[in-house]
């Protein structure tokens, strides 16, 4: 392959991905969030009160939309994901559990704390039968604020979970 073949192929596969259906809504395994915190700050200062709080009021967030887009969302058993660090990097620990849910797909997000001013949100949806991947995505939000957030994994599940393609 020449190398302008390869950079192209580099470059269209993820248009190829993204020209795909949404998935069809089906039954869910959702293992939340995981938040990492990369600060200085967080270092520093510890654990705040005020991110924990936004993690679960975004959390509710994400599973309002799935949930109406016709998700059935049904969280992991407690003891399964006690000795999982982050569902998103489990090496398919969380397919695994969905699949023995009897779940269509794992569902799981990841929150980065880079600084109070800059956060990177990010979900992945997984076939909890294959382990492949259906869809994943990661927005840079700016903000460290409930509205930020919602923003944030608003614009990621309208144009990347489930963004189709736009027939003109």
């Amino acid at each position: 392959m020449t190398r302008f073949g390869l950079i192209s192929t580099l470059l269209l596969a993820p248009m190829a991905a993204l020209a795909q259906p949404a998935p069809p809504p089906g039954t869910a395994t959702w293992f939340g969030l995981h938040y990492i915190d990369t600060s200085t700050e967080g270092a520093i200062n510890g654990v705040r009160a005020d991110e924990t709080a936004r993690i679960a009021m975004v959390e509710d967030f994400i599973a309002e939309d799935l949930t109406g887009r016709g998700f059935a969302l049904t969280p992991p058993p407690a003891e399964a994901v006690a000795g999982i660090l982050n569902p998103v990097r489990s090496n398919g620990a969380d397919t695994k559990i969905a699949r023995g849910m009897g779940s269509d797909y794992a569902i799981a997000g990841e929150v980065q704390k880079v600084s109070n001013l800059i956060q990177s949100v990010n979900l992945t949806l997984r076939d909890a039968e294959t382990g492949e991947t259906v869809r994943a995505g990661s927005v840079e939000i700016r903000g460290n604020t409930d509205d930020a957030f919602r923003r944030g994994y608003s614009y990621l599940l309208r144009n990347v979970i489930f963004r189709e393609e736009r027939k003109e």
